[in-house]
């Protein structure tokens, strides 16, 4: 059993995860908190596992209450902008979920818990799964560091890559089929033969295509249904 806490300044969002989390056997709720200060003064005297946390909130960002924390719980950030997930990894945040938040997102995102959490919450697999923050790629005759959370889109050309990140653009030599080995599911999706996407850079997407930016990447008819299923959950 994992206890947790919601931590969001809407009433209707802290109702919708109250309801997820009744639904979820492993999980006890132990309280709801409008604001982060209310939620400080929780956790200064209560064990809590996992922290379900809002952005956006009025007096303290739920960044900003998350930077305060010494020793913080796990934390899955619940939002509605999509523009804060690299931060989020950077302060390894274990889940990212953009609202309206699905019950079936919702339970994908909690069920990874089970594999991460620490040993006091009896889980039976001491070993930890957790995706790697950074890879690295060989760049002529370099290994250079890729932060994946930075990591826009993949683009195959023959046998190179290209490397989309928000910094710049790094070409390797690599098959787009071995090198979607090295990267986590989540948020890495393959859309089509030749493109990668990291979901977290998604602005906009259709039947046919998904746009990063102003960059339109087609989504391939053997990718259609599993790429749609998943961008629709």
């Amino acid at each position: 059993m994992m206890t947790c806490i919601v931590v969001d300044d809407e009433p209707l969002a802290r109702s919708l995860l109250e309801q997820h989390i009744a639904d979820v056997p492993f999980l006890e709720h132990l309280g709801s908190f409008k604001n982060a200060l209310l939620a400080a003064q929780f956790l200064a005297t209560n064990q809590v596992d996992v922290l379900f946390l809002d952005l956006q909130m009025p007096k303290l960002t739920g960044i900003d209450f998350l930077k305060s924390l010494q020793r913080p719980p796990i934390v899955i950030f619940t939002t509605a902008y999509r523009e804060y997930a690299v931060e989020s990894y950077e302060l390894q945040a274990q889940e990212y979920l953009l609202k309206p938040i699905t019950f079936k997102r919702f339970f994908t995102a909690v069920s990874r818990l089970q594999i991460v959490a620490p040993k006091s919450m009896e889980i039976a697999s001491q070993e930890t799964t957790i995706a790697p923050a950074h890879i690295f790629v060989q760049v002529n005759k370099k290994h250079v560091k890729v932060i994946l959370p930075e990591v826009r889109y993949i683009e195959s050309i023959k046998d190179y890559l290209k490397i989309h990140t928000t910094a710049e653009t790094l070409v390797i030599k690599e098959r787009i089929s071995h090198f979607i080995e090295q990267l986590p599911d989540d948020p890495f999706l393959r859309v089509h033969r030749s493109y990668i996407v990291n979901r977290y850079h998604i602005t906009a997407f259709t039947q046919q295509d998904i746009e990063i930016g102003n960059i339109e990447i087609p989504i391939g008819g053997k990718y259609k249904e599993h790429v749609l299923g998943i961008l629709k959950s």
